[in-house]
Order: C-alpha cells, then structure tokens, then sequence
C-alpha cells in the first residue's frame, strides 16, 4: 500500500525499487553502511549456492562446504555444540542426510559426537579445533570470491545488488520474516536524507511520480526540522536488523488540529505491521499533545493506504481532481476525532 498518507506512505508494492540520482550524500552513505552491514549474510547465501549449483562434482570442496553450513550454525551456541536434530532442523535437510554428514565430518575431524545432556536419546555435535580451522579457510576463499564478483561493479550496483539479495532472502524465509522485531525511534544524522530519497525512489518506481515529489516531501522535512515545537510535532524511525525500513511524523496543522505526514514502509518490512504501528504512535502522541483531531491528505489512487486510515478510525471529509507529480489524480482529505 502506498499512500501519500499525512502526504505519503508506502505500504505495499513493487520490490525493483532503484535510488534516484537526487539522493543526498547522507543517504548514500548511510546506503554504503547497510549495504556493508548485509554483505556477510548475503555472501554467505550467495556463495553456498554457487558451490552447490557449479561444483556438483567436486564432493570434497561440497563436504567442506556444508562443514561451513554447520559452523554457522554451531557458532551460534555456546562451545559450538548443537544438537544433531537442531541441526537438520535448520539447515532443512532429511535426517538420513543430515545422519551421512555427520558421519562424514566425525571421519574426518571436524566434529565430535556425543550424547546430548538434555535428552540422552539424542546426539550433540562439536565443532573440534580443525573444523573451525577448515571453516574460516572457506570463509576467507568465498571472501575473495565475492571481492572478485564485486570489484568491477560501481558502489552504486554493489548496493542495488546486496539489497536486491536481502529481498529475495527475507521474502523466501517467511519464518525469518515474521519474526523480525521492529522497533520505532526517533530520527538521528542521516534519516531526514533518508527519508526524501526513500520517497522520491518508492514512488517514482511503483506509480511514476516525478521529481516534483520528491521536492514536496523535501520542503516537509524542512520545515519540520527548522520549525518543530517538541510539545507539539515529533517523528519516528521504524528500524528493523538495524535498518530504517518505515518513517511517521506527526506535526501541527493549527492549533487545535494535529497532520499525520510522510508514513511509508520499505518493502522489506511489508506485512510486518510496521505501518500500523507508526499510525498507532502517531495518534497516541497527538491525544497526549492534547489536539483535538488530527488529519492527512493522500490520493485516491493508494488504495490500501486508504483501508489502513479506515482500520485506524479515520473517515473521509472531501476530495478533488489534481495534476501533480506528473499523473491525474484525486487527493483526499482524512480526518479523525482524538
């Protein structure tokens, strides 16, 4: 859903989003910092699949490859021990499969097996001294491997690219996906960047909406940041893995009324009800300023910004045929009672 909710939000759409020329040197390098935040998970997705779709033959370099897979694992737990069933669990492999490798990397070295101390019916696997050793050998390879692929590729690909691999992990690992923790906080150095770029490359990408978008949110931020009375007008940052992924300010329309402005959700945290939460925040900051109402203007093309505003009390009041942004449209006005 994209609205432009209190002017604008993105809740739903397209996931082929690129960042516009017109972005600001804090969102670039903010940009740079996530894009080097996500790369060790990325290369490690990216890289085990490699092995396993070029090098079908080589059994040895594939064994060594999943001891790397159950590293990651093991890693995670204290002394490196996982039980064998969590294991297979994680690495979503059959129990014969998971049984064959055990055996395998025990012949071989790197782990050891014992009976868990919870359950005695069950085994525990230890990553032994050499496994440890044969796994960071891998990681260093697949660390250059990666520095080759990257190398030629301008920053800007780099980061369309390692974002793009983010997207497809986090669509393809529902569970993963549900159980991100969101959390909203205020702005610091670099969001009101982020936040401009973010819109004018959101809605350019999934309506078309020219720069003259990207523009209005610009004067928004600005006036909030040069004018804001803390009493009355706040905003808020939606992070998640320690990205922003959601924005909200609420600011004063008059001295009775508050506006909920500039809401938008990144693809990447769509259908974690991140959107719900920053109206949510929203509203509870307005009652607690003490305004009365509070409204927001979108357009009648954002059809599911429109259930969100509905699902949070506000009713449509009027609205009127516009041409802005380089599209026909139809803005609204929606108010709710505090």
């Amino acid at each position: 859903m994209v609205g432009v909710g209190a002017d604008v939000e993105v809740v739903d759409g397209r996931l082929d989003v690129e960042v516009p020329v017109s972005c600001d040197l804090h969102h670039q390098r903010c940009q740079r910092d996530v894009a080097h935040s996500r790369l060790e998970g990325a290369r490690f997705e990216a890289l085990r699949r490699q092995k396993h779709v070029d090098h079908p033959a080589e059994s040895a370099e594939l064994g060594t490859h999943r001891a790397h897979d159950v590293e990651q694992i093991l890693v995670r737990r204290s002394g490196f021990v996982a039980e064998l069933a969590d294991l297979r669990r994680d690495l979503r492999i059959d129990a014969g499969y998971m049984s064959r490798i055990a055996a395998r990397f025990e012949t071989d070295g790197l782990i050891t097996r014992e009976p868990s101390s919870v359950d005695g019916r069950r085994q525990s696997l230890r990553l032994t001294d050499r496994g440890r050793e044969v796994s960071e050998t891998l990681d260093a390879r697949s660390a250059a491997q990666v520095a080759g692929l990257l190398g030629d590729l301008a920053p800007g690909d780099r980061r369309r690219l390692v974002a793009a691999m983010g997207t497809v992990r986090d669509v393809l690992d529902r569970e993963r996906s549900a159980g991100t923790a969101v959390a909203l906080r205020a702005p610091g150095p670099g969001d009101y960047g982020w936040v401009v770029s973010r819109h004018g490359a959101l809605y350019a990408a999934e309506y078309g909406w020219d720069c003259g978008f990207e523009a209005l949110v610009a004067r928004i931020v600005a006036d909030y940041v040069q004018d804001r009375d803390p009493a009355r007008e706040a905003a808020w940052i939606a992070e998640a893995g320690g990205e922003p992924v959601g924005c909200v300010f609420c600011v004063a329309k008059d001295a009775t009324t508050a506006q909920l402005r500039i809401l938008l959700v990144e693809p990447s945290a769509r259908g974690l009800g991140v959107g719900t939460r920053l109206v949510d925040q929203c509203l509870r900051f307005a009652r607690a300023a003490g305004y009365d109402a509070i409204t927001l203007w979108t357009n009648d093309v954002l059809t599911s910004a429109r259930r969100l505003y509905e699902a949070a009390g506000f009713e449509l009041t009027d609205q009127e045929p516009h041409h802005s942004f380089g599209q026909d449209l139809v803005g609204q006005n929606w108010t709710k009672a505090l």
